[in-house]
């Protein structure tokens, strides 16, 4: 045997039973076969599509059974009735986005059209300042809001209770209690209805007011998809300590979440002077609920970080357009608010289910 040549080297036992083993490389390809399987991820990577399924079913169905359905002065009607909770899902999803709840949306809805209201009506100053004014002022209630969630590490839910009931105590305050009648308004401030001014088209009224919620949700979509402000919503609502640990400033991106909530929902309390006629203290007082109501529908997941904001546009057009068929049909309307109650249970297990594929 030369210096080169080495002896054959014996197999350990280990080796001997590693060529019995499974030598298939893993695979990480889900098959899906099933149609409830493949709707299910279509769903999960297109939320968006739940609600537009119900809308498109729902118009169907009413459109059978109720007469004048598909009449353009209903039609229209539907859209003037959904403007106002429209605008305040707007302002909830961006909260929800983020994992939190707001439960003040309304409140600051209310409050801001009682100030611009007492400036322009009562203390004569001219709409043109006293609407800013109240901008500012719905900014201002949703930066508490931020605030008090980011800087003292409230939970949003006991946050907004809590805020729901000092900006009501100011609406009672700044209003003593008493609404702003529209022959007054008309009087002394009339540009503060202008969002209940319509556009005739055949036999359809389209508010200016119905068009605002559109935009506003244009809007919103655009910011929340081709911006990186809007990527960074969405990973502080799918996680937060991710969204740090990759450089997002989550508390600023939160407080800049609330304050354009409240923004928005002062644009909101000068559309609801239009739509309502008046300014009274008392008005939209389940608006909370249904906003959220209608971002449930929407398919906008209460756990944070996924869902389109259109979806919550759909979703107060679903409840829309319950309410609408229901009461052409003459369906009583505790059984209106019954079938509403179904579907935000229906449209919450169907997200708990759509979840599911990212468990």
């Amino acid at each position: 045997m030369t210096e080169t040549e080495q002896p054959p080297r014996t197999r350990q036992d280990f080796e001997n039973t590693l060529d019995q083993s499974d030598k298939r490389v893993a695979s990480f390809e889900s098959k899906h076969t099933g149609f409830m399987d493949r709707a299910q991820h279509f769903l999960h990577g297109n939320p968006t599509m739940v609600p537009v399924i119900v809308l498109l079913i729902s118009l169907v169905i009413f459109g059978i059974i109720a007469n004048n359905f598909f009449s353009a002065f209903n039609l229209s009607l539907i859209m003037q009735q959904v403007s106002i909770i429209g605008m305040l899902a707007a302002a909830q999803s961006l909260v929800i986005i983020t994992a939190g709840i707001d439960l003040s949306v309304a409140a600051i809805m209310v409050l801001c059209s009682v100030v611009a209201g007492k400036l322009a009506v009562e203390m004569g100053v001219p709409s043109v300042i006293a609407l800013p004014l109240s901008f500012i002022l719905g900014a201002a209630c949703g930066w508490l809001n931020g605030f008090l969630i980011t800087r003292i590490k409230l939970p949003p839910f006991i946050t907004t209770l809590g805020t729901w009931n000092v900006f009501y105590a100011l609406i009672l305050y700044f209003s003593g209690a008493q609404s702003i009648r529209g022959a007054d308004i008309d009087t002394n401030a009339a540009f503060l209805k202008f969002f209940g001014n319509a556009i005739p088209i055949g036999g359809a009224q389209i508010t200016y007011g119905s068009i605002l919620m559109v935009v506003i949700f244009v809007v919103l979509w655009f910011m929340l998809n081709k911006t990186a402000w809007g990527r960074h919503v969405y990973a502080v609502g799918d996680d937060k300590d991710a969204a740090e640990l990759a450089g997002i400033q989550t508390d600023k991106v939160l407080r800049s979440v609330y304050v354009l909530a409240g923004f928005i929902c002062a644009i909101a309390g000068w559309a609801s002077i239009g739509r309502v006629g008046s300014i009274s203290p008392q008005s939209f007082y389940e608006g909370n609920l249904q906003s959220i109501t209608a971002v449930v529908i929407g398919g906008i997941s209460l756990f944070g970080g996924r869902g389109s904001i259109m979806g919550a546009l759909f979703g107060a057009l679903i409840v829309g357009v319950f309410q609408s068929g229901l009461r052409l049909a003459g369906v009583d309307v505790l059984w209106q608010v019954f079938a509403t109650g179904w579907l935000i249970i229906l449209a919450v297990a169907i997200d708990q289910w759509i979840r599911k594929v990212s468990a």
